[in-house]
């Protein structure tokens, strides 16, 4: 059976879309000024989420746009070998592959960007495709697609109305990346975005900038207002599940080494959803989500130290037992 045959039949559980760059890593706790030699990955919120609903045995696909280079070639390879369908990913000549560069120095991760006009900014609405869309159970998005361009601002806005107008539940991560925009530019889109979620999982520092606000009860005031359920990471050591007004505080996982916090929110996005996908109640789900992000910061790399199934199960039955 050929591959585009394997493809067509793989109907993916959660759908995630946006840009994947080249990734370049200094090594031996160097900078990037100082370290002779840099490795080579990739990374992207998007996939490195994809990347960890695979890994923990759901079917998940996300698609946009690469170069038709080696580091696009390289990405769409990477992404499909870890069971990822990227059958709607496009190779394009009209632009590059972006690049994104890394130092991680004592667990602290810095990140140089050179993604301005890559292909994957060029993304337009027409390169969606609304009966993938429709067939799945999730669709989950991120604010640093709509930071890229107005163009992909376009796209994201029409991907949602397309999952809305099927059933498909949205996730929404605002992933505030302030040096792909300003903050004025940002709150105007991602608000707006945050209405329309189902799941809408920001990070405690994001909503303080985008409520303008560091008075708790006023942000979970302004969360109660949403129709999504809420998730907010990066509490003092713990999570915060708002839903319906209440609010309930789940404790992190805590790491047992940081070694490169990239790709920690993302791992937590995806064990969520996994919860989700799984039926637990959204406590449970935000459990596996922690521990998610807990195990990416363990190792080099934006999505590498995502776990199995098995592993994750593996840490969590210890952890219960542990409790007991």
């Amino acid at each position: 059976m050929t591959q585009a045959m394997n493809e067509q039949q793989y109907i993916p559980e959660v759908l995630t879309f946006g840009e994947s760059m080249g990734l370049l890593m200094s090594t031996g706790n160097k900078g990037i000024e100082y370290s002779a030699t840099l490795d080579k990955s990739f990374g992207g919120a998007e996939s490195n989420f994809a990347i960890g609903v695979a890994r923990l045995g759901h079917r998940v696909g996300w698609f946009g746009r690469l170069g038709k280079d080696p580091l696009g070639l390289m990405i769409q390879k990477r992404i499909r070998g870890e069971g990822v369908d990227v059958s709607r990913v496009e190779l394009t000549d009209e632009a590059p592959t972006g690049l994104m560069l890394k130092e991680a120095i004592s667990g602290k991760s810095f990140v140089y960007y050179y993604r301005k006009n890559s292909a994957a900014s060029l993304m337009r609405p027409e390169h969606l495709d609304e009966d993938y869309i429709k067939q799945a159970k999730i669709l989950h998005v991120t604010g640093i697609t709509a930071a890229l361009s107005e163009s992909c601002r376009e796209t994201l806005w029409a991907a949602i109305r397309m999952a809305k107008k099927h059933g498909v539940k949205v996730c929404f991560d605002p992933n505030l990346r302030l040096k792909l925009w300003s903050l004025e530019e940002a709150r105007a889109v991602l608000l707006p975005m945050a209405e329309e979620a189902d799941f809408f999982l920001p990070g405690l520092d994001e909503l303080k900038l985008m409520y303008e606000t560091e008075d708790f009860d006023e942000i979970v005031a302004r969360l109660s207002k949403l129709r999504a359920v809420s998730i907010v990471k990066g509490g003092d050591d713990e999570t915060y599940l708002i839903e319906n007004g209440k609010v309930t505080a789940i404790p992190f996982f805590k790491a047992e080494r940081v070694v490169d916090t990239v790709g920690a929110g993302d791992g937590f996005c995806a064990g969520f959803i996994v919860g989700v996908l799984k039926g637990y109640d959204l406590a449970e789900a935000v459990r596996l989500g922690s521990l998610m992000g807990s195990l990416a910061v363990q190792m080099e790399g934006d999505w590498e130290a995502l776990p199995t199934w098995e592993k994750a199960q593996a840490v969590l039955q210890n952890k219960k037992s542990v409790e007991r």
